[in-house]
């Protein structure tokens, strides 16, 4: 069992007397805290906070780090402040265990979003000082190494907990060998009898691949000997769940994962790894398509290594790694390899330079989130990235997950190119915001002023910065858009009393947000613009005795539509209304007006059954919008009659949206067109025209 008395001998190594005593301090005041206090194995609580710092000392963590593990659970379990702690450690300190500690038991809607408001004041403590989060991940660890005495359900529940999200954040974080403790731990702990399986399995495998792995390690080590080059060759164990994943993922048995031998080069240089490179290609033979140079490109975590795949004399197939001893270190414990290798590492190593900006974007994913939920989902979509790297037109390198697109590339550029983004080059041809972008692209996005993040692109980004920024930038416009629009109802409906939003007496505007709990004026009229109250009814509450006074017909004055709303004023699928149409409202709860053609028979149901909904609207004069109309067409089936179609509406300055066909009979085709148009008069032009073609033989608007 780990006792402080061991841990203050390690601590000689690397700290000095006076952070020692202040380590050994932050243990007694916690030994005191939690007196009387056991863990389910039995032992005195005490023994955690010890044996999360031991984990800690491993990676050489600093004095600070060390006293906020002993101390990381006397705020949550023992009543101590963080105030107090600050005053008998230090601000810091308190920080540190501040951020570490579990937030406080609140009621959620859901055990999910208990979690996820967990894990997201986890992230925020970690933005701020990332020795936040290995101390939670070490705690992590001695909780999976004990986890045997929790019950069943509890088992599995943290196992998951730690498979979906702590795993992939030291996977983030370049720590390879916590992740792959987590892991076989987690393993365990949900799957008992296929990783009992696995572990028997290769127990009695090993003693065949003992020899083989020897006689491959002597044929590397001799190549390289000709060559000249010094190295150390490790040969690689598959860890337990990694086989199982394998074995999963890729339909593989047992013996065909088992029958790859893996084998790490360690040399002194980056231009050594070439060179071995070089050697082993020209020993053995490479497999095409198997090779990665993950030195020159690291990977998102900060990863660097060369990696091949070989086949033996003997056809064994051989998987190869080739690092410097820098990059052995960064591998195997990431960001902490920060404190590890203090001496010689600074902050420009590419793990804690990535670490760093994956922090940032976290900070900024925070501030944009709507909620808890929504927050974490962004954040496991960036816990796991795949290799896309795509180069900026200045030949700077982005890392991306697969199936990356475009606008998701604009995002990691900058949030303003995300914004104003309005097309794509990639290697110098346009293409579709949506296309999934490939390694060794380069990618030139095209921006304009005016532009404005679609609502579609929520239905292929895939990064969590890209996500949060659409929805960030979608939430504050249709806000925007239903005051304006809520304003614009109100001053129609205090129109009919010959009054203005101006004139209303200010102690009955706060009287009826106070009665409605609004915090401002504006809550209100977002309200209305949104459909949730009706404006006739706010007016009237708004004047008080002036319902008298009111002329019936007054309240019937139509509202102009500009086209210019937003997202509150929508056009029914159903009529798909033009400039030049005669159009009638319904207020929809959180949709906002949704106009209709005044024949639409869904409008006619509507005014049935809630006439108050319903709204006399009218086109303003300067419509800048265009509209979808259809048409249905019947058309001779011969060669290049839909290309002339789409020349005629392309020269007609119309462009078609969707078309649907159909075979009437042999030689007539019967055709929807969706296309789009300016206003009535635009289409009638068109139908004109289109009547005049050779091959077309009836057309006519779809009205409903």
């Amino acid at each position: 069992m780990p006792t402080i008395n061991n841990l203050v001998k390690r601590l000689h190594s690397y700290l000095d007397d006076e952070q020692i005593d202040q380590v050994v301090k932050a243990y007694e005041f916690a030994e005191q805290a939690h007196e009387g206090q056991y863990r389910r194995t039995g032992d005195p609580y005490i023994t955690h906070p010890v044996a999360v710092a031991h984990i800690l000392v491993d990676m050489h963590m600093d004095h600070e780090s060390l006293m906020a593990a002993m101390l990381h659970d006397v705020i949550e379990d023992t009543g101590v402040s963080k105030e107090q702690l600050a005053e008998l450690f230090s601000p810091e300190v308190a920080e540190l265990v501040d951020g570490v500690s579990k937030i406080a038991q609140i009621k959620f809607e859901s055990r999910a979003e208990q979690q996820a408001e967990n894990l997201r004041k986890m992230m925020l403590a970690m933005t701020r000082d990332i020795r936040v989060i290995l101390v939670k991940l070490a705690d992590r660890l001695h909780n999976m190494r004990t986890l045997h005495v929790m019950p069943r359900e509890k088992r599995k529940r943290i196992a998951m907990e730690t498979m979906d999200i702590y795993a992939p954040i030291a996977n983030r974080l370049g720590m390879y060998n916590i992740r792959v403790e987590y892991e076989d731990l987690g393993f365990n702990a949900l799957y008992p009898m296929r990783a009992n399986l696995i572990a028997k399995a290769v127990k009695s495998a090993r003693g065949h691949r003992k020899e083989v792995l020897s006689m491959l390690k002597e044929s590397i080590e001799h190549c390289l000997a000709e060559e000249g080059i010094e190295a150390r060759v490790i040969g690689r164990e598959k860890h337990l769940y990694s086989i199982y994943q394998k074995m999963k993922e890729k339909n593989r048995s047992f013996k065909e994962i088992m029958d790859v031998y893996g084998f790490r080069i360690v040399v002194d240089r980056v231009d050594t790894c070439y060179r071995v490179l070089g050697a082993v290609h020209n020993y053995f033979t490479p497999i095409p398509g198997r090779f990665k140079d993950y030195v020159a490109i690291p990977k998102a975590n900060g990863y660097q290594s060369l990696h091949t795949t070989l086949k033996a004399r003997s056809g064994v197939p051989l998987e190869i790694q080739i690092r410097t001893e820098e990059m052995e270190a960064m591998a195997n414990n990431g960001i902490a390899a920060h404190w590890l290798y203090k001496e010689d590492d600074g902050d420009g190593s590419p793990t804690s330079t990535r670490a760093q900006a994956w922090m940032g974007r976290l900070l900024e994913m925070q501030q944009k989130a709507g909620d808890s939920m929504e927050f974490i989902e962004n954040v496991k979509v960036d816990l796991f990235p795949h290799d896309v790297y795509v180069f900026t037109p200045e030949g700077e390198i982005k890392e991306l997950p697969v199936g990356a697109t475009p606008v998701d590339f604009a995002y990691a550029v900058h949030t303003k190119v995300g914004n104003t983004c309005v097309a794509a080059r990639v290697d110098g041809k346009l293409v579709p915001l949506s296309r999934p972008l490939e390694s060794g692209q380069t990618v030139r996005v095209i921006t304009s002023a005016n532009a404005s993040p679609n609502p579609a692109w929520l239905n292929f980004v895939v990064t969590g910065k890209a996500r949060s920024n659409v929805r960030h930038f979608l939430k504050h416009q249709r806000r925007e858009d239903s005051v304006q629009l809520g304003e614009r109802l109100l001053q129609k409906a205090l129109s009919a009393y010959e009054t203005s939003m101006d004139e209303l007496p200010i102690e009955r505007v706060v009287g009826e947000l106070a009665s409605n709990h609004y915090g401002s004026l504006d809550d209100l009229l977002e309200d209305i613009g949104l459909g949730n109250r009706l404006a006739p009814l706010v007016a009237r509450k708004l004047l008080g005795n002036k319902d008298e006074e009111r002329g019936p017909e007054e309240d019937r004055k139509p509202l102009a539509i500009r086209g210019t709303e937003g997202l509150l004023v929508t056009y029914a699928r159903c009529c798909l209304p033009l400039p030049g149409d005669s159009i009638i409202g319904h207020l929809s709860a959180g949709r906002g007006i949704v106009v209709h053609r005044d024949s639409c028979k869904n409008l006619l149901n509507e005014m049935r059954s809630s006439p108050e909904k319903c709204i006399g609207l009218y086109w303003d004069r300067d419509v800048e919008q265009d509209f979808t109309a259809e048409l249905r067409m019947e058309m001779v089936n011969k060669k290049g009659v839909l290309a002339t179609l789409a020349t005629t509406l392309a020269e007609l300055g119309s462009n078609i949206e969707t078309i649907t066909m159909a075979e009437k009979d042999a030689t007539v085709t019967s055709l929807n067109v969706s296309i789009s148009v300016q206003h009535r008069v635009h289409l009638a032009r068109i139908i004109k025209r289109l009547r005049k073609l050779e091959n077309v033989l009836r057309i006519s608007r779809i009205t409903s």
